[in-house]
């Protein structure tokens, strides 16, 4: 059961160290990049990126980040503009509990607000991705690849509890 007491909060001085160390299964870490690189792209990409740590409580269990409206491919459409779920890390101690389906909830409700209609992403496939995760969630395959990674989009009007 999911806690009352899940939300979002920007990462911030007090929170950075933890941040930091989040680690997910260590044979999960090819499928995901860490926290800080995550940090330092928001950092690049600047409003565009939604970083965002996951607290039940006072504790940290999970870390997202969404980006909003970027740029697809601007070769083939310059019009192409998407907005989507870029990174999720839940620590390894609290998978299985319902917060990656939180996070996922929670970045589709931040882009509506946004005015977006459709949520995309990426994953690794194997057998240690999320590709099972993301599809029960109503995800369904573009077609397309970001380098080597499936790319994932779902209808924002959408229910996400179809399990």
């Amino acid at each position: 059961m999911i806690s009352a007491a899940l939300r979002l909060e920007p990462v911030t001085p007090d929170t950075l160290d933890a941040a930091l160390d989040l680690r997910v299964h260590p044979h999960q870490e090819q499928n995901v990049a860490p926290v800080a690189r995550s940090l330092a792209t928001a950092y690049a990409y600047g409003e565009t990126a939604w970083p965002r740590l996951i607290f039940d409580g006072d504790e940290l269990v999970g870390f997202l980040m969404a980006f909003v409206d970027i740029q697809w491919n601007p070769e083939q459409d310059p019009d192409d503009r998407r907005s989507g779920l870029w990174r999720l890390n839940i620590g390894a101690e609290h998978q299985g509990k319902g917060y990656g389906r939180f996070a996922v909830d929670a970045v589709a409700a931040e882009l509506r607000r946004h005015g977006a209609t459709r949520m995309y992403l990426s994953w690794h496939e194997g057998e240690h991705g999320p590709g099972g995760f993301y599809r029960r969630l109503g995800f369904r395959e573009t077609g397309e690849l970001s380098g080597d990674q499936t790319v994932g989009v779902l209808d924002l009007d959408l229910d996400l509890d179809q399990d």
